[in-house]
């Protein structure tokens, strides 16, 4: 029995490598992706939100289907936040002393995350499609900061399939 826990326990760390477990599994590329798929879930969600709220008679499945577009608008900006948080400023940027190589860059990689986490947060307390175009621009900008050349291309070719 102590040996089926060690091995669920072990497993679980291998299939969820971005728990803060010093395990090394990272997919950046992969991790992006799951941004731009919540930023187009928003996107839809508030779509949806406008559609049903310009309505003349809202009917009760109408303002069903209204809050759960809501929620789900709210439950991905805050997917968005998560990864920002747990993964990239959490395990992925390193911090960097000012007189350090590399400095420019990990100030910019952490303003641009925090900025992105600021305009997840916009989308959950409007339906203005400005916020959108934000996010998809500090995204695109923390991509071409944070990948390399290589990096970019993988990310391409996921983007792909």
């Amino acid at each position: 029995m102590k040996q089926l826990i060690i091995g669920l326990l072990l497993s679980v760390s291998y299939i969820f490598g971005h728990c803060q477990v010093p395990c090394g599994i990272y997919d950046d590329a992969r991790r992006i992706l799951e941004i731009e798929e919540d930023v187009k879930t928003i996107e839809k969600a508030m779509v949806n939100i406008e559609s049903i709220s310009n309505k003349k008679n809202e009917s009760a499945q109408d303002l069903n289907q209204l809050i759960r577009w809501i929620n789900t608008k709210e439950q991905h900006a805050q997917y968005i936040q998560n990864s920002m948080l747990e993964y990239f400023l959490a395990q992925r940027i390193k911090p960097k002393e000012t007189n350090d190589e590399g400095y420019n860059k990990y100030v910019a990689l952490t303003t641009v995350c925090q900025k992105i986490i600021f305009t997840a947060m916009k989308t959950k307390q409007t339906v203005d499609s400005n916020h959108i175009k934000k996010l998809n621009s500090l995204i695109n900008f923390l991509v071409n900061t944070y990948f390399d050349d290589h990096g970019i291309d993988h990310l391409k070719i996921l983007r792909s399939n």
